[in-house]
């Protein structure tokens, strides 16, 4: 029982004589500890280079033992994902490793208020991740975050508003104030606008001094800036708002792109990824934008 267990991984030779830029595991399983929101449920991916085509394969389990310090323990800071990927490239040092990877996906739950019913709120999930990569240039980190919101088509409304227009046109009746108001309570819908619920998958660069990663803040930027963003709880007075709102920001996938790149460019954002999954086409609307 207390004989050496045998070490493939070191004393047995490479099938082919190759360098290997990442190698590690994908969809690590643990909690990550944030100062707002609690403990969340995260998915970890580590990854270390191994440049020495002579060495059969890495230690798993060191990286796996280093990053389990991190589940929950305290808040993931950027120096401390700086120091994490610098330690796992120190473990594999007999490997010749000198550059480390890290990402962690999770769900960021934030409490939404209605828009218009006092003391009426839900929870929002934003998918996130945070990430970094360590190679001789330095480390770099970025945070990755997904919102939905709604959007109705510009000229989708323009089309409906000139049918109502022509229908109104035909009708026989006085146009006196009332009798407007109860035409239009009438055929107001004669036609009516498609939108859809929409995605923008944000990007941003996070200085290595920074003190925290600061997502809720880029969140909140991003939905001030679209204007619609998908609701939690609504009743029917919340409902009646978030049709005003949508009324008041007709917007096309470009629209969209502009508007979070214009609110969010002196916040890190380095992309921007925005579809539109159409209500009127079996495909969907993308525009994009690469920014550093």
């Amino acid at each position: 029982m207390n004989a050496p267990l045998p070490d493939i991984a070191r004393s047995g030779a490479a099938a082919a004589l190759l360098p290997l830029n990442w190698v590690g595991m994908d969809g690590i399983a643990l909690r990550l500890a944030d100062a707002a929101h609690g403990c969340v449920a995260a998915r970890a991916s580590v990854q270390v280079n191994l440049p020495r085509p002579a060495i059969k394969g890495i230690h798993m389990s060191r990286l796996y033992r280093l990053l389990q310090p991190h589940a929950d323990a305290a808040p993931l800071s950027p120096d401390a994902l700086s120091r994490l990927l610098r330690a796992m490239a120190d473990s594999h040092a007999d490997c010749g490793s000198d550059a480390a990877r890290a990402e962690f996906r999770f769900e960021l739950l934030c409490q939404r208020p209605a828009l218009a019913t006092p003391g009426l709120s839900g929870w929002k999930a934003y998918p996130a991740a945070l990430g970094a990569e360590l190679d001789g240039d330095g480390c770099r980190l970025w945070a990755e975050v997904e919102i939905a919101y709604s959007s109705t088509c510009p000229c989708s409304a323009a089309l409906a508003r000139r049918l109502i227009a022509d229908a109104f046109r035909q009708q026989e009746r006085a146009a006196t104030p009332d009798a407007v108001y109860d035409w239009l309570l009438e055929h107001a819908t004669l036609a009516t606008p498609h939108s859809q619920r929409s995605q923008a998958r944000l990007r941003f660069d996070i200085p290595a001094d920074a003190a925290g990663w600061e997502l809720a803040m880029r969140i909140d930027l991003a939905e001030q800036a679209l204007a619609t963003p998908v609701q939690t709880a609504v009743k029917r007075a919340d409902e009646q708002a978030f049709a005003a709102l949508n009324g008041a920001n007709l917007m096309y996938v470009e629209d969209a792109a502009r508007r979070l790149q214009a609110a969010l460019a002196g916040h890190g954002l380095s992309r921007v990824d925005v579809r539109h999954q159409e209500s009127l086409h079996p495909h969907d609307a993308v525009a994009a934008s690469q920014l550093s």
